[in-house]
């Protein structure tokens, strides 16, 4: 049975978080018009920072507003494809690209674990020769694609339920298998607490200070 490398991937493989971007690269692809709305996303962010909207249904109301309620898969599919291509392009920090490879030459399994929509968290990971992905699912709505999530936003302890059913699924026995977990941020540390072998990779200040406190090893790729 193969180690786990498994990687977060905003902040930890890309320079800046994806999300945003995306919808910036969709909207003029798909939906033009939809520009109109663009303001109403300061709305929802902000009723993010009051604590008045969660993280998930942040991400849901964002992708409804800017792509809509039900979304074409096959335009979908075909964005994300460009999108990744561009993240691999101008995101995709050079040193989590050469550990990704180097843990892969290893002799491990890499997977990537993130809060990001899968639809194009996959086609990056196509890219990059990821072929694992856990990530936050839209939902399968009669053959046109919600923003609703299907299950649970992966992200924090979250993020720790949905890499154990992985592995479950996956009929891998985590006492006889040796983790690393790769993250930027403090609410990946249920994950890095889970793991065999914890790395703060290029780390905001509080993961940063937790990484010496619990003693994780702190990587700078940026």
């Amino acid at each position: 049975m193969k180690p786990l490398s498994i990687f977060d991937m905003d902040k930890t493989i890309t320079r800046a978080a994806t999300f945003g971007p995306f919808l910036i690269y969709a909207v003029p692809r798909y939906a033009p018009w939809r520009v109109v709305f663009a303001p109403l996303v300061l709305l929802t962010t902000l009723g993010f920072l009051l604590r008045l909207v969660s993280r998930g249904r942040l991400k849901e109301m964002n992708l409804s507003l800017m792509l809509g309620a039900r979304i074409d898969p096959a335009k979908l599919d075909r964005i994300s494809g460009g999108f990744a291509g561009q993240t691999l392009s101008r995101n995709c920090l050079a040193g989590a690209l050469a550990r990704v490879e180097a843990e892969r030459a290893a002799g491990r399994r890499v997977v990537l674990a993130t809060a990001s929509y899968a639809f194009y968290v996959r086609q990056i990971a196509t890219l990059i020769g990821v072929e694992d992905v856990i990530a936050t699912r839209t939902t399968d709505a009669g053959g046109t694609t919600s923003p609703k999530i299907n299950g649970e936003n992966c992200y924090a302890d979250a993020k720790l339920r949905m890499v154990q059913d992985w592995l479950a699924n996956e009929h891998i026995d985590r006492a006889a298998v040796h983790v690393r977990f790769f993250s930027d941020h403090v609410s990946d540390a249920p994950c890095m607490d889970w793991a065999d072998e914890g790395f703060a990779t290029n780390a905001h200040a509080p993961m940063r200070a937790l990484a010496t406190k619990k003693g994780w090893q702190i990587l700078d790729w940026a």
